[in-house]
């Protein structure tokens, strides 16, 4: 089924703010390339796919997407109800630069691990901003390029207070800061990957130099430091859960080497695999 109506607020050319209906049910393919998106549920309800993610978000709920493919499908779930309404809020990286010229809010410049997930539940303030939106696109012509300006940043300080915080910083760090993005995905990715620091540095597209020094900012340690720290806890973990071969688990953990795994193992922890795994049986 097709859409049934769309109205849009643009900013510089492209739709900033817009409010979409659907004829339910209804499977939408989306692609947000250096963007993130707050989708707002107002009388929707959908399931979320992508390559990271499985989700369902509900009425009054919202959720905060990165730069990914998504495929939306919207549920029938309401009885006698043949549409549903969803509003999208663009979150370019150049437009937050712009509004929060060198530096983004004091709480943005945190780094955040460990984010809760990215679903924003129903809360009154966001109520509230989706309320004062409606006011606009009932009234198009007071809309203009200043006021979009404020809107997006009324919406980025709202989320700080929401309790999903986490997941709205992380967001927008990744926005803000895509090379920090990037480092830390080529590093969960391949911590147990038998790369060098050279390898990993072209994967990410930096100079050695230039990864270590923005690793330490994330890490606040040296690469090899924490790499060897991962591979040494991921060891541990085999060692007492498996009966794998030491020189399985060297090349499982990233070390093609196993007599250099078992000397680096037993620096760290003071006996060999062999020992260490004894100790624990």
């Amino acid at each position: 089924m097709k859409m049934q109506e769309s109205i849009s607020f643009n900013y510089q050319g492209r739709p900033l703010i817009e409010k979409n209906t659907f004829k339910v049910p209804y499977t939408k393919e989306r692609i947000f390339q250096n963007e993130g998106c707050f989708l707002y549920m107002k009388d929707a309800h959908i399931k979320l796919r992508s390559p990271q993610d499985n989700v369902e978000v509900k009425k009054k709920e919202a959720i905060l997407l990165r730069c990914d493919t998504y495929f939306l499908e919207f549920l029938h779930n309401q009885k006698d109800k043949e549409s549903v309404e969803v509003i999208a809020v663009h979150l370019f990286p150049e437009l937050l630069k712009k509004l929060y010229i060198n530096e983004l809010p004091k709480l943005i410049e945190k780094q955040m691990t460990n984010p809760k997930t990215r679903i924003v539940e129903d809360e009154a303030i966001i109520a509230r901003f989706i309320d004062s939106l409606e006011f606009y696109f009932d009234n198009p012509s007071l809309v203009n390029e200043d006021l979009l300006e404020l809107k997006i940043k009324e919406l980025v300080l709202l989320l700080i207070q929401t309790n999903n915080v986490s997941s709205v910083l992380e967001l927008i760090n990744d926005l803000y800061s895509p090379r920090v993005s990037q480092l830390k995905k080529v590093i969960e990715l391949h911590t147990f990957s038998n790369l060098s620091l050279e390898e990993l540095a072209k994967l990410c597209h930096l100079s050695l130099s230039s990864f270590k020094r923005e690793f330490q900012k994330i890490y606040e340690e040296t690469p090899s430091k924490y790499l060897s720290g991962q591979r040494i806890k991921k060891a541990k973990e085999l060692l007492q859960s498996t009966s794998l071969p030491i020189n399985e688990i060297a090349y499982d953990i990233g070390y093609n080497d196993p007599l250099y795994f078992t000397r680096i193992f037993k620096k760290k922890e003071g006996v060999s695999p062999s020992q260490y795994r004894l100790s624990k049986s």
